[in-house]
């Protein structure tokens, strides 16, 4: 195919993909701006309750992802009715990763106390992580939904229910934040309620599309009933606990920031929330852009076409820096604005102005590696990019920021202390993720089977 044609095919994937991403991460820009309207505290601690949960949900939601390739290899070989005993199995996978998850979310006092939390916040993070418990569940088995469709090449359904929450959020919100018609006023944890609500609402949606929806009769989900098997599930295993643990290393490398951040402050943990959720945000399109491709390359080498998956993934790449750049730039050149949007108190946008800079300029690495990380998936491939992210994002990135952070060495200078510091060493560690796992997917493409 022509150059044209394969970013045609990537992006009319990767658009409706965006168009839900986009929609999730709205509702922690929602939580952002309402909570941070309500009062710093209310935001602060919604940064940091909803910076725990992202951490174990994204975690355990990781291990599940690896039904997409799995599938989506099946798609490219037309072993239809494989699909279907694949997706039987990753909902006994799913149940049972709930439990831990629900455990952790609902005794969060061990991850307050690491985080040395202000009295003030963990009231309120300790309820919003509460509501996270009991949504918890419902959000992974909607997981499950959404990488079967992916591998399917059918995104559009899972936007729209990603759309309809959106809808939800804000009158939800508002809501349970403020009170009324018999709910009391419950501040920032109010945002965890609203979420929770939604969740449960997608995973229901979503099971009664598997079971009504005649697309999905080909697949025979429901057809049959199957009890755990040790084979499928090993497979899951093999390549769900590296990306579970890829996912793991990437979120605590942000969660962990926010964490140590919060031992200088309020005012500057409010600042560093607004910049995470920004740069969550710009995050939405190369990983949007991942997933297409991805599950493009997963189709073509369950075909056995080889060469066509490798042009494929090199494409999507190159696509993907491009419009990063664009990004990177659009953000610098918006930046007050945007900050003034998010926040109104002043000493809250003067924390986090001098953040933009780092979350604009890394835009192009955080590109490369997740859609190189994405590409490597769809050839069954997690566990060496797990080691290079354990080795930048948490060696570089989180290790680095501390030292910088906190100004454990003498005579640096004064914009590498404090927030930026833990910000500048991400960058740094971004890049070098993203050249290691350029290298090393060019030897997989010329080499697939090594």
């Amino acid at each position: 195919m022509t150059l044209l044609q394969d970013l045609r095919r990537i992006a009319s994937l990767a658009g409706p993909v965006l168009a839900g991403q986009l929609a999730v991460i709205a509702f922690g820009v929602i939580d952002t701006v309402m909570a941070g309207r309500a009062s710093a505290t209310d935001l602060a601690a919604v940064g940091l309750g909803g910076s725990i949960y992202v951490t174990i949900y994204i975690s355990l939601m990781g291990v599940l992802q690896a039904l997409s390739p799995i599938a989506g290899q099946l798609y490219g070989a037309g072993r239809i009715e494989a699909i279907g005993a694949e997706v039987r199995q990753a909902a006994w996978l799913g149940a049972a990763l709930a439990i831990p998850g629900v455990l952790l979310l609902a005794f969060p006092a061990p991850l307050l106390a690491f985080a040395k939390a202000p009295p003030e916040l963990v009231e309120k993070a300790t309820a919003y992580l509460h509501f996270g418990a009991f949504g918890l569940p419902a959000a992974l088995a909607f997981r499950i939904y959404s990488a079967l469709n992916n591998a399917l090449s059918r995104p559009v359904m899972v936007t729209v229910l990603q759309i309809g929450g959106l809808a939800l959020k804000v009158p939800l919100n508002a809501w349970f934040i403020h009170g009324g018609l018999g709910v009391p006023a419950m501040g920032g944890p109010g945002c965890g309620l609203a979420s929770t609500l939604i969740s449960w609402a997608w995973c229901i949606a979503g099971l009664l599309i598997l079971r009504y929806g005649s697309a999905y009769h080909p697949l025979r989900i429901f057809s049959m009933w199957s009890w755990p098997a040790a084979a499928p599930l090993r497979a899951l295993l093999r390549l769900g606990v590296p990306m579970g643990l890829t996912y793991l290393i990437e979120i605590t490398s942000f969660t962990l920031m926010s964490i140590f951040i919060t031992r200088l402050g309020t005012v500057t943990l409010a600042g560093h929330q607004i910049i995470a959720n920004l740069g969550a945000v710009a995050y939405m399109l190369p990983l949007s852009l991942g997933i297409a491709t991805s599950t493009l390359v997963a189709q073509h080498l369950g075909a056995r076409d080889l060469a066509g998956a490798s042009r494929l993934a090199w494409r999507g790449i190159r696509m993907a820096v491009t419009l990063a750049v664009l990004t990177g730039a659009l953000l610098w050149l918006l930046r007050k604005p945007v900050l003034h949007a998010y926040a109104s108190d002043p000493a809250v946008v003067a924390a986090a102005l001098p953040l933009v800079l780092f979350v604009a300029f890394y835009q192009a690495f955080d590109a490369v590696q997740v859609m190189t990380a994405f590409i490597l998936r769809a050839y069954k491939i997690a566990l060496i990019p797990t080691l290079i992210y354990a080795g930048s994002l948490w060696g570089i990135g989180l290790g680095g920021g501390y030292v910088l952070g906190f100004g454990l060495i003498e005579g640096m200078p004064d914009f590498t202390r404090g927030a930026s510091g833990f910000w500048l060493a991400n960058s740094i560690s971004l890049a070098i993720a993203g050249v290691l796992l350029v290298r090393y997917f060019s030897r997989v493409s010329k080499d697939p089977e090594n």
